[in-house]
């Protein structure tokens, strides 16, 4: 990092004034005394009690900060006897005395780190941005950047912490420029720390006060500002950026370009692109496999793979060697285009060129042969590379899982798994999952609960929806039993039972004629704050209504519409039917005359059942009238 001339320099604040205006020399000698007149003052309470002079000097308040000093500039950096004999005065230790300690001792950074050290881990005081930027700057000074580097990332927590708001941590850096020995590079220093904890924006605005005080970063901080912005999707940003570092005389390098060659196809401008890439020869810089493998992964992702092959012998002709990305990147274009047989062709001439597969690039191969349905390649893929030694890892296990259940094969799935396992593969929750829902999804419940229990055993916790998928299998087969027992098992582990629990449950009850046990769910239900659905009151009325329990069905019905405003027209009408089909045209009127009043509202299908029941209850009187006649005749 330079200095540009103080000519060029843009006025900031008197601070930075001062900065740009004075010999470098001038601040490492600047004077301790003229900063004690500006520190500020701490949160301790002021002595102002002459009396306090006649006391021993270990008991004189005002001696604290002198006592310290002289105790570490006796290069005993071993505080735990000091504190037993100032303990009286320790808490008249605050910020400002904390400051004038550091300035005092700042020509020994031992003595510093260790009085830093002692105050905030044995005293548990909590040190303020000031505080931080003394041993920041001193650390710095004695070239001891590793820990100037880790109190720089605490400083930009505890500028977050701030109650007041985010602190300008530069700022405060360059106030304390003025007291005491620092080194310009800490500038640059909290640019690279910034980066470290995705504060891409701090860092950038940090480049533009550096700028501004007259400083130069080198170019390395600056690509790293450059590579989060585009991370970040600022594009803008990085041209910005780029045109400063021109502006200012960084000189930019490979890294720099490939940054910026990365943000030009992720735009998609060829046109610009291709003029970036002119400009980046004219200035002597070829290509590297990095660009190349930028623009290749760009054009495959566009599906322009002409181009892209294009690029890859061009490589080879201008002496760059294709690297594994290249390949990768290829073989995934052919691959998204269902071209496997070529992307296996390709992976083979990389073989060739002695150049070692990895799992992602396997990766690649087997995800297209399982997508495309060929299930014995990816199998034989999979078997070369445990035979070489790359293990698989839970990306592999997924898509061949996956593989299996598309070609209706979920227990080859599960033997797999357990090859997997058994070679170490990490096989995640979510393969489980899959497991599990695809056998539920063919009605295999107690193969899903095999797997459940596996996975329990491993240590995995499954959730309520996996439950749920199951007790919903067991209860299309007409298991109800094992069904109601996982939900005593959900209980169990404290998992939390919704309508989708109770659901399958209760119409399965209703539909094996057990409507009293499904009734008794809702009420369990209700009680647990789950509310019902019409779906739950439709397969309870329609389940009474099976078992000829017409008055519970209707009592239900009333119910539903009384405490949860359910008025669903479905149930009601499955009871008028109820009542045609038994021919009671009596109790069929009284009953619609019931509903009207609680608030049903009769539909098309409603009037249909009233009439056909009347109209049939008509025919049945005309038969017993003639009768009679008939016997007569």
């Amino acid at each position: 990092m330079h200095r540009i001339p103080a000519s060029n320099l843009t006025k900031l604040s008197k601070p930075f004034v001062f900065l740009a205006s004075i010999p470098k020399s001038n601040f490492s000698s600047a004077s301790s005394s003229t900063f004690l007149q500006s520190v500020p003052r701490s949160e301790t309470k002021l002595i102002v009690n002459p009396l306090y002079h006649f006391l021993p000097q270990n008991q004189n308040p005002f001696n604290i900060v002198e006592l310290v000093s002289s105790h570490l500039k006796t290069s005993n950096t071993h505080l735990s006897l000091l504190q037993s004999d100032i303990k009286e005065l320790l808490p008249h230790l605050g910020h400002r005395e904390i400051s004038k300690i550091i300035l005092r001792c700042q020509s020994n950074f031992v003595s510093v780190l260790a009085f830093f050290n002692w105050v905030k881990f044995d005293l548990g005081i909590t040190l303020n941005s000031q505080n931080y930027c003394l041993i920041i700057h001193i650390l710095a000074w004695s070239r001891q950047f590793s820990m100037a580097m880790k109190f720089l990332s605490e400083l930009i927590e505890l500028s977050k912490d701030n109650a007041s708001g985010s602190e300008d941590v530069f700022h405060n850096l360059v106030l304390c420029t003025e007291h005491c020995n620092w080194n310009p590079v800490i500038f640059e220093m909290l640019i690279k720390a910034y980066v470290k904890v995705h504060m891409i924006q701090e860092s950038y605005e940090s480049f533009k006060k550096m700028v501004k005080m007259g400083f130069v970063p080198s170019v390395i901080a600056c690509n790293r500002i450059l590579n989060g912005l585009a991370k970040m999707k600022c594009d803008a940003q990085c041209w910005e950026l780029y045109e400063e570092m021109g502006r200012i005389g960084v000189h930019s390098n490979a890294y720099t370009f490939n940054i910026l060659t990365y943000v030009l196809c992720r735009v998609g401008d060829v046109n610009k692109v291709n003029e970036f890439l002119e400009k980046m020869e004219e200035e002597g810089f070829d290509p590297d496999v990095v660009t190349y493998n930028t623009l290749i992964d760009s054009y495959c992702r566009r599906g322009r793979l002409d181009d892209a092959f294009y690029l890859y012998r061009i490589m080879f002709r201008r002496g760059v060697m294709p690297d594994l990305v290249s390949y990768t990147s290829l073989m995934n274009g052919l691959c998204k285009f269902g071209r496997v047989r070529e992307a296996h062709q390709l992976f083979h001439r990389m073989i060739d060129r002695e150049l070692d597969p990895d799992v992602v690039l396997y990766n690649t191969l087997i995800n297209a042969y399982c997508k495309d349905g060929r299930l014995q390649e990816a199998r034989s893929l999979l078997h070369d590379m445990i035979r070489i030694g790359i293990c698989p890892d839970s990306f592999t296990c997924r898509i061949m899982v996956e593989g299996y259940g598309r070609g209706g094969s979920l227990i080859s799935a599960l033997n797999l798994v357990v090859e997997l396992r058994r070679l170490g593969t990490i096989v995640t929750f979510d393969i489980y999952d899959y497991l599990i829902v695809s056998l539920c999804q063919e009605d295999r419940p107690f193969a899903a609960k095999s797997v459940l229990e596996r996975i329990i055993k491993d240590g995995f916790q499954p959730n309520a929806c996996i439950y749920n998928k199951l007790i919903e299998c067991f209860c299309r087969v007409h298991n109800v039993s094992e069904a109601l027992l996982l939900k005593s098992e959900m209980i169990r582990r404290n998992l939390k039972l919704s309508i989708d629990s109770y659901k399958p449950l209760i119409s399965c009850l209703c539909g094996i004629n057990r409507s009293v046990d499904g009734e008794d769910l809702m009420v369990e239900m209700v009680e647990s704050g789950v509310l019902p659905d019409h779906q739950i009151c439709r397969v309870l009325i329609n389940g009474y209504c099976k078992e000829g329990n017409a008055y519970k069905a209707e009592s239900l019905l009333v119910s539903f519409a009384k405490d949860f405003e359910f008025f669903d027209t479905e149930s009601f009408n499955a009871l008028l039917k109820f009542h045609r089909d038994f021919g009671n045209e009596t109790e069929l009127m009284q009953l619609q005359d019931r509903m009207l009043k609680v608030g049903f509202v009769p539909n098309s299908l409603t009037c249909r059942y009233v009439i056909h029941g009347l109209w049939k209850s008509a025919r049945l009187d005309k038969r017993r009238v003639q009768a009679p006649l008939c016997q007569r005749g």
